[in-house]
């Protein structure tokens, strides 16, 4: 139990990967089966996850992320989109293994609550993207390996070289690896009671 404490306080953003490291396809297959199990509104898992390994397509994403060497030096990175339309891709699917009532139930509460609401569907996804992505760093740590998730970069750019569907929006990278040197020390962390509240903000 105290593991998964561990992990949470001392993870770190990793800046300096070992390029020469390869992740094993079962090790990053296992992680993103771990992910894809993090939670989101009514199960639609409007999280989707871009696996670039091909060291060209690295090349021309870093050129669009400020020249950041972790995007080619990292064993495998992940492009976390946010599907903001698959509350309207065949719903019913997301509940396939529930009784019939209680999939048609969710059916209809899932469009009800999306339909026509623009600014919901995509803040769904990105909070759907944000669970997705620590559960990913989470489950990389689990392996012995470290993480960097990023925003440094031109999201318009990132899309037009990845293909980004028309209904898909890009949330943030996660570059995963086995770092090459110990991170800095850590900026500083807030105290806790200046960011938590109980009951009411005063």
């Amino acid at each position: 139990m105290r593991e998964i404490l561990q992990a949470i306080v001392s993870r770190r953003a990793t800046k300096h990967f070992d390029p020469e490291y390869r992740i094993a396809d079962a090790d990053l297959t296992a992680i993103l089966e771990a992910a894809r199990h993090a939670p989101t509104a009514f199960n639609i898992q409007n999280y989707r996850f871009l696996v670039v390994r091909d060291a060209e397509q690295r090349r021309r994403i870093r050129a669009a992320a400020w020249d950041q060497p972790q995007v080619e030096e990292c064993s495998a990175l992940i492009v976390m989109c946010a599907d903001i339309k698959a509350w309207e891709k065949d719903p019913a699917r997301y509940w396939k293994d529930a009784p019939e009532a209680v999939r048609d139930g969710y059916v209809g509460m899932i469009r009800s609550y999306y339909e026509g609401r623009e600014q919901v569907q995509r803040d769904e996804g990105f909070r759907s993207c944000g669970l997705a992505a620590y559960a990913l760093m989470m489950a990389a740590s689990a392996y012995g390996l470290q993480t960097c998730p990023m925003d440094g970069f031109d999201f318009d750019r990132v899309g037009e070289i990845i293909n980004l569907p028309s209904d898909h929006e890009i949330v943030m990278f996660v570059a995963l690896g086995r770092e090459a040197s110990a991170p800095r020390p850590r900026g500083g962390v807030l105290p806790l009671d200046a960011v938590v509240q109980y009951d009411s903000f005063a």
